[in-house]
């Protein structure tokens, strides 16, 4: 389990930069202005983490358990909640309502894991879902240019094997991307610049977190 300082943003949308050597680079930009809302420690939860909190929900939207948690702390309720794990020094080393700064967790040039939902794309075929190839065009093919042909044998067994590529519900899933870099830090705007795509919707949840599978570049402890 990732237990490396981050942050949870919001998805803005991409833009680009140019760095030193003139390459254009895509990047992500992302609202990471979290706040902490609440602790977990090991003597009363069995672990360490930071629930962080960002943007801001109408009280009239929020059940009432998140109501009276967020009373109890003196905080407003949050538009995104999650837990992130972390060591009983880091998690001691902040107090309930301070916001994360950017530049104290991340710098240029880091690598960092990013976890978001993807995109729902509904009831899809193979061909979008799989990437099949689908069938020739020529050759009296009729209707079955973009069906996932054969799906189980005769006999034996006589159905269809678990695991079978065919069509179904596409996206809305749990996907991480890891080792991206971090372009650049602005921490003004508490925007962070993350090379290349990041799974999900604009205005959607993104989580980041130091690398943990670091291949190159550096990581900041």
């Amino acid at each position: 389990m990732n237990q490396h300082p981050g942050i949870i943003g919001i998805k803005l949308g991409m833009t680009q930069l140019y760095d030193d050597e003139g390459t254009l680079i895509p990047c992500t930009v992302i609202q990471a202005a979290c706040r902490v809302v609440g602790k977990r420690t090991e003597d009363k939860d069995g672990y360490n983490a930071l629930v962080l909190g960002v943007g801001e929900k109408k009280p009239k939207r929020t059940n009432k358990a998140m109501r009276t948690a967020m009373e109890k702390v003196g905080q407003k309720v949050p538009r995104f909640t999650r837990e992130l794990r972390g060591s009983a020094e880091y998690v001691a080393g902040f107090e309930i309502g301070q916001e994360l700064k950017l530049e104290e967790i991340f710098e240029a040039g880091q690598l960092v894991d990013v976890q978001s939902t993807s995109r729902g794309r509904g009831f899809t075929g193979v061909v979008r879902r799989h990437n099949f190839k689908g069938v020739n065009a020529t050759h009296g093919t009729h209707e079955w240019r973009r069906h996932g042909g054969s799906i189980g044998t005769n006999m034996t067994p006589g159905r269809t094997l678990p695991g079978r590529k065919m069509a179904g519900q596409d996206g809305n899933a749990t996907v991480s991307v890891l080792n991206q870099l971090v372009v650049k830090v602005i921490p003004e705007q508490q925007l962070l610049l993350i090379g290349g795509s990041v799974p999900g919707a604009r205005s959607g949840l993104v989580r980041v977190q130091g690398a943990v599978k670091r291949r190159g570049g550096k990581r900041k402890s």
